[in-house]
């Protein structure tokens, strides 16, 4: 909230108080939440695409969505799922889904489309991040020339390497690799808009860079997105780990913080390859508050 600071000035053995007002507006700093992050003042939303990937038949789980085949005849109904947030004026997408060329995965109705339906333009989008390398999640990323590309280093190592790590689509970030657009590999968190409302977590385990999402709603509250940190609500209640996770203990020591912030911030956890958590936020185009 702005204020009109005053300098009081004390001169020694008089009381005279000079009184300056009318100097330049400083904007007071935001009250800290209980996370020990300021609350922000912007006007925060969240929506999810409805359409980041066409749904497949049930999977089953246990021979390599869990290394420990805890899970016999489970089948889960996967979906894809990508994100909008919006921040005051600037606008991040949280991963880019299914290309456009993934054959029967592939999305029916492109990213760009989809935001028309809310009166934006790819180009108006500041900030995409991207929770990991695999191409599920990354398919329109080069959509969005004008954007800043947030990734975990471990991941852009990765998708910058010769060869590519196993499982990488260099494609969708060639303008980034080439320098046609800004790129910051991260090492740690990331408070995306400084103010403590929307926080890129460091989560490796699945992939060397992988990262989850923190966003702090005024009216829903704190809302955690998972990445594939985790892929089903059994393997997030038994800390179950794929397979093909890069990092098995690096998997287990990013679900107990993951686990650990959802509890003392009371977040909602979504998981976003599980379509039973679709309804936790509005259908789109609506958005969270």
């Amino acid at each position: 909230m702005p204020v009109n600071p005053r300098f009081l000035f004390l001169g020694l053995g008089s009381a005279a108080i000079l009184a300056v007002s009318g100097c330049a507006q400083m904007q007071a700093p935001a009250a800290p939440t209980a996370s020990g992050q300021p609350a922000s003042t912007a006007d925060v939303t969240l929506t999810r695409f409805a359409d980041c990937g066409t749904h497949q038949p049930p999977t089953e789980v246990n021979l390599r969505f869990n290394d420990t085949w805890a899970l016999p005849g489970v089948k889960v109904q996967f979906t894809y799922s990508c994100y909008l947030i919006r921040h005051g004026n600037e606008y991040m997408v949280w991963d880019t889904g299914q290309a456009l060329t993934a054959g029967a995965v592939a999305p029916k109705t492109p990213l760009p489309e989809q935001l028309a339906r809310v009166n934006l333009k790819p180009e108006q989008i500041n900030y995409v991040g991207i929770s990991h390398y695999h191409g599920d999640h990354t398919g329109q990323a080069n959509v969005f020339t004008a954007a800043t590309l947030l990734i975990g280093k471990g991941d852009w190592d990765g998708i910058t390497a010769t060869p590519p790590a196993t499982g990488v689509n260099p494609a969708p970030f060639a303008r980034w690799i080439s320098g046609g657009g800004k790129v910051e590999p991260l090492t740690g968190d990331k408070d995306v808009f400084g103010d403590g409302s929307v926080i890129v977590l460091s989560t490796p385990g699945h992939t060397p860079g992988h990262r989850s999402i923190l966003v702090k709603l005024r009216d829903m509250g704190p809302v955690l997105i998972s990445g594939d940190l985790v892929h089903f609500r059994e393997n997030y209640e038994t800390n179950g780990v794929p397979t093909f996770n890069w990092d098995r203990a690096a998997t287990l020591a990013s679900l107990d913080r993951y686990k650990k912030i959802a509890a003392n911030l009371k977040a909602t956890v979504i998981i976003q390859h599980d379509a039973r958590d679709i309804d936790k936020l509005p259908a789109f185009p609506a958005f969270a508050k």
